[in-house]
């Protein structure tokens, strides 16, 4: 039987969790890239190259809850391997899918394997780090998303200039081996000390609520709020989780245990992670539409733009062990809240000809923003969890990420959209009488940045106000995106102040060679 010490587990599972984490985030934003291919290739409708997308999401928000829980449960190790290998092997349908359908087919399961994996995440690295050696680590695992997040665009565009659009899910596979193989060499199994029964019917209402809000709110990116299915979803959604809350506070073991949700620091994390995300999708929806569609940048050209968001995010986001010595949970989440708010304000007044350095000092901005944000928010979300909560906790945490992203592609989207119709149809008035009625319809390019559909559609005189128009939209978006990060910060600030500060130990080797005398068998 192999052995190995504490220091080599707690790397292993870190790199385990990390490669999970930076998996499932790439994919979110790689396949973006792609789909212009996809669309041609498999003949997909617009709506159904929207569900490529879509169906992905709805199930990740759905069921991150319940991944932690069946963690805590059935053995967190246990169900983190299952997700993965079914990520993986998904994603291997998803190369092999041969019409639209069969691909958002393996896109729902790629979704399943992606929530049950990233919901445990956290709960590994809690799991395998004592409380005062977290901030490292977890900074660490911050830092791969945010490169995730920036190389999804990058390592698209690359791969699409030399292979089929299949190759962005065959980078998969080998990611996925890799992750297994360390997960079942390197990673210590646990589960709650006290087993409980499965609360099955709690993990049944919250899937159920938790994917109608969120499909209502992806319906609203294409409809009016007034959409009987917007609303519809959105309101059964809401009731459902209303009835979730309630079966919670009556059942003997509840899936979502009461010592958690009393957790102040949790809540309170989590409000903030959920807002930040909000503000964020909004922000990155809009700029990335901005460049390709307005600037006419290439996807590649895009992508590499991040690195200026990328970068300082990582150099930040993997020194959170050092910096909280001088800036503790509260003070790191409100300060890089209000960084990044400062950031989307300032990308909010680009015009079609301002210089490159306003992008450049935003991008930066939002990036180190989100740097001191994320990884002290995780430290938060988790310095008080119940140990037996982990994986639930972790589960939870991580969901807030998936619905604030929603909620900000349909709040921020429906703001700016509306703007960007009414300036539209406003400035239509000054055309000639024979071009109007053929302007007003094209008031969901304009909307969507498409700007070269409309001067296609009426000659070059139609650039000038539809640039115009749309760019108010992007304004008026981007400072409710940094309203909302603002609102975030007072969040951090106020409701993350009283956290107990553990000791930091500022170099994490002190904790881990503890454990070198004393080695774990697996």
């Amino acid at each position: 039987m192999t052995t190995l010490t504490v220091r080599a587990v707690q790397r292993l599972t870190l790199a385990a969790a990390c490669l999970a984490q930076g998996m499932m985030v790439l994919d979110v934003l790689i396949v973006s890239v792609a789909l212009p291919t996809m669309q041609r290739e498999l003949r997909l409708s617009p709506s159904g190259l929207e569900w490529v997308v879509s169906s992905y999401a709805l199930v990740l928000a759905a069921l991150i809850p319940s991944g932690g829980a069946l963690g805590d449960h059935f053995g967190r190790k246990r169900i983190f391997v299952a997700g993965l290998t079914l990520f993986m092997l998904a994603s291997v349908g998803c190369a092999l899918s041969t019409s639209g359908g069969m691909l958002i087919a393996f896109r729902v399961i790629q979704g399943i394997g992606g929530a049950v994996m990233s919901s445990l995440t956290l709960a590994l690295i809690s799991e395998a780090y004592p409380s005062d050696a977290r901030s490292g680590p977890i900074g660490l695992w911050a830092a791969v998303s945010g490169l995730a997040v920036a190389g999804g665009s990058v390592i698209g565009g690359l791969l699409l200039a030399v292979f089929s659009w299949s190759s962005i899910f065959w980078v998969n596979v080998p990611i996925g081996i890799l992750a297994i193989t360390i997960s079942v060499v390197g990673v210590i199994e646990s589960r709650e000390s006290a087993p409980r029964p499965l609360d099955v019917p709690g993990v049944a209402l919250s899937v159920l609520g938790l994917f109608l809000v969120t499909l209502g709110l992806v319906y609203s990116a294409d409809a009016t709020w007034n959409s009987p299915v917007v609303v519809g979803c959105i309101a059964a959604g809401v009731i459902v989780l209303g009835a979730f809350a309630a079966w919670e506070r009556r059942t003997e073991s509840p899936m979502a245990p009461p010592a958690l949700l009393a957790t102040r620091s949790f809540a309170a994390a989590c409000g903030v992670y959920l807002l930040a995300y909000l503000a964020f999708s909004g922000f990155i929806y809009y700029v990335t539409l901005y460049f390709q569609n307005v600037q006419r940048w290439s996807a590649l050209h895009t992508g590499l733009s991040w690195l200026l968001f990328c970068i300082p995010y990582f150099v930040v986001a993997q020194r959170r062990h050092q910096l909280a010595r001088w800036l503790p949970e509260a003070a790191a989440i409100g300060w890089g809240c209000m960084i990044a708010a400062a950031g989307a304000l300032a990308m909010s007044q680009l015009t079609s000809t301002t210089p490159y350095a306003l992008p450049a000092v935003s991008y930066v901005l939002v990036g180190v923003g989100f740097g001191l944000m994320v990884p002290a928010g995780s430290a938060a979300a988790i310095s008080e969890v119940p140990p037996d909560s982990s994986g639930i906790g972790s589960g939870l945490f991580n969901s807030c990420r998936q619905i604030g992203t929603a909620m900000g592609l349909a709040i921020l989207g429906s703001i700016a959209t509306s703007i960007i119709v009414a300036d539209w149809r406003s400035q239509v008035r000054s055309f000639a009488p024979g071009t109007r009625l053929d302007a007003r319809g094209l008031s969901a390019d304009v909307a969507g940045g498409q700007i070269k559909a409309v001067t296609t559609a009426l000659g070059h005189h139609a650039y000038s106000p539809a640039t115009a128009s749309y760019l108010r939209g992007f304004e008026a978006a981007l400072i409710a995106a940094s309203v909302i990060l603002m609102g975030a910060s007072a969040l951090g600030f106020l409701g993350l102040r009283r956290l107990r500060q553990a000791p930091e130990i500022s170099d994490i080797r002190a904790i881990e060679d503890v454990g070198d005398d004393h080695s774990e068998g697996i």
